[in-house]
């Protein structure tokens, strides 16, 4: 796989593309901004010898692609003027106003600290949490600065390299998954990952280069003979259809939970079908079902079961001849925009290019972040912070139903009884059995993605036992346990004393 170093863009291509975005705009600010970030940089080079004003750029011109708003791209134009030259944020307010120079500002203090491992990181995380419930355009600027600063890379000493790339792949990647920002997710680990692990990083390479023409040749029969197909429905109106290939990062995780097998990774390839409404989506996956024989289990219903950021799609993976797999994608192209900007697909922007109104905070795909703030005024000790960033944002997340078909959000290895937390404190205390998938299972089974669970519960049951403290894997579990626990003690210590 051949890299080909990627071409700077240039102010006039970033002003032809924000023309397009935003129609009729006064695009001044941004002219401005260019001209001030370019005499503030005047004579800086990059380490790889390019002038520094093409890191301002591009780093502009990734904020384009995630939907920010005008005051956010000017930002990015700005964003290392108060870091790496001798003018200040007080310049850049008085030329440019509050809002820009606040989040130039928030993302200069954010540039601070250099990672070296997430325990050394704490105190990083919390202020850039607290930020990102100030304004969470602040992460996009940093989302587009690393993209930039990842691909040029290779003009970097190896442990720079390293480092740099660990915080990409573990901190700034989990947090774009938990905006909802699969795309940027995937683009910051692929990036990341030639760094982190060259070795796995050229086996994947390797392996793509040598299956991917043939399953190319499949896809491309397989979109010709749906759009054919398609084309014969009249009341159908799709927007487009498009072929996907895995992210590499993404496909070797997959890779490694099959014992390095590719034949069983079922999404290496799949087809994205876009249409108007939900009724068309539903109407796609029967007229696939109608073509191909889909597998057992591998029909998945985001539609009506959204996941718990937002995600929503409908899946199904089918067979298109002796050993051939593909996986179908099917939604709406608000579903399609939601998937892939995120958090900035809830911007509405007037003809000016400005954000009618900010993103709130109050918003429910926000919930993890007022949890991470009320955690930083409750947890002083920084290890206790840590083991709880490690659950509510760093995990690998599942995602479990209840037996009402409601989507539940849990980390990576939690059992019922984290379930059962999640759902209400007295339906942890009292529970004494679980049925998973309608079998009845030790409160102690590690739960899987899809999973169905049905806590059993005794009102009889005096407290929890304090041998779930072994297992259980969320903090609002171990908490109610161990305060259910102390309490049963001190009435017990209390009834001991009368009697």
């Amino acid at each position: 796989m051949t890299e080909v170093k990627k071409k700077h863009p240039t102010i006039e291509e970033l002003l032809e593309v924000l023309k397009r975005l935003f129609p009729g705009a006064d695009l001044d600010m941004v002219k401005l901004a260019y001209e001030f970030a370019n005499l503030a940089h005047q004579g800086q080079r990059r380490t790889n010898g390019d002038p520094y004003i093409t890191h301002s750029l591009t780093t502009a011109m990734n904020l384009t692609t995630m939907r920010a708003d005008l005051n956010t791209i000017i930002a990015g134009l700005l964003h290392d003027v108060p870091e790496d030259t001798s003018y200040t944020i007080a310049d850049i307010r008085k030329n440019f106003g509050d809002d820009i120079g606040n989040l130039v500002e928030a993302e200069t203090k954010l540039g601070t600290l250099k990672y070296r491992g997430m325990e050394r990181y704490v105190e990083n995380l919390r202020k850039m949490f607290l930020a990102i419930s100030k304004d969470v355009r602040v992460i996009l600027i940093k989302f587009a600065d690393r993209f930039h600063n990842l691909e040029t890379l290779d003009a970097l000493p190896p442990d720079k390299q390293k480092r740099i790339a660990l915080e990409s792949m573990e901190i700034f990647a989990p947090i774009a998954l938990r905006l909802g920002m699969w795309e940027t997710k995937g683009k910051l680990e692929n990036l990341s990952f030639k760094y982190t692990d060259p070795d796995a990083y050229a086996w994947v390479t390797q392996l793509l280069e040598t299956t991917s023409p043939s399953k190319e040749k499949s896809l491309a029969k397989v979109m010709k003979i749906l759009q054919e197909k398609l084309a014969e429905q009249p009341n159908l109106r799709i927007a487009s259809i498009q072929g996907r290939s895995k992210h590499l990062y993404s496909l070797y995780k997959k890779l490694l939970r099959h014992e390095r097998d590719i034949s069983k990774v079922y999404d290496l390839i799949a087809v994205r079908v876009i249409v108007e409404d939900v009724s068309e989506c539903y109407a796609v996956l029967g007229i696939i079902h109608q073509l191909w024989k889909p597998l057992r289990g591998r029909i998945k219903d985001y539609i009506a079961q959204p996941k718990p950021n937002g995600y929503q799609s409908l899946h199904t993976t089918v067979f298109v001849g002796p050993g051939e797999i593909v996986e179908f994608q099917i939604r709406t192209q608000g579903m399609d925009d939601e998937s892939y900007y995120g958090v900035a697909a809830h911007w509405y922007y007037t003809e000016q290019g400005k954000p009618k109104e900010g993103l709130k905070m109050n918003n429910p795909k926000f919930a993890w972040v007022n949890k991470l703030l009320k955690l930083q005024k409750e947890i002083q000790d920084s290890t206790e912070y840590l083991e709880s960033l490690k659950v509510d944002v760093f995990p690998d997340n599942i995602f479990v139903f209840t037996p009402n078909g409601d989507v539940i959000d849990l980390p990576d290895q939690a059992t019922p009884v984290d379930f059962a937390y999640h759902i209400h404190s007295d339906i942890g205390n009292h529970c004494v059995a679980s049925r998973i998938n309608d079998k009845l299972m030790p409160l102690s089974t590690p739960l899987k993605s899809g999973d169905v669970i049905d806590i059993i519960t005794d009102k009889k049951r005096a407290r929890p036992s304090p041998d779930w403290l072994q297992f259980v894997q969320t903090r609002t579990a171990r908490e109610r346990i161990k305060f259910e626990i102390n309490r049963s003690r001190r009435l017990f210590g209390i009834f001991n004393k009368k009697a």
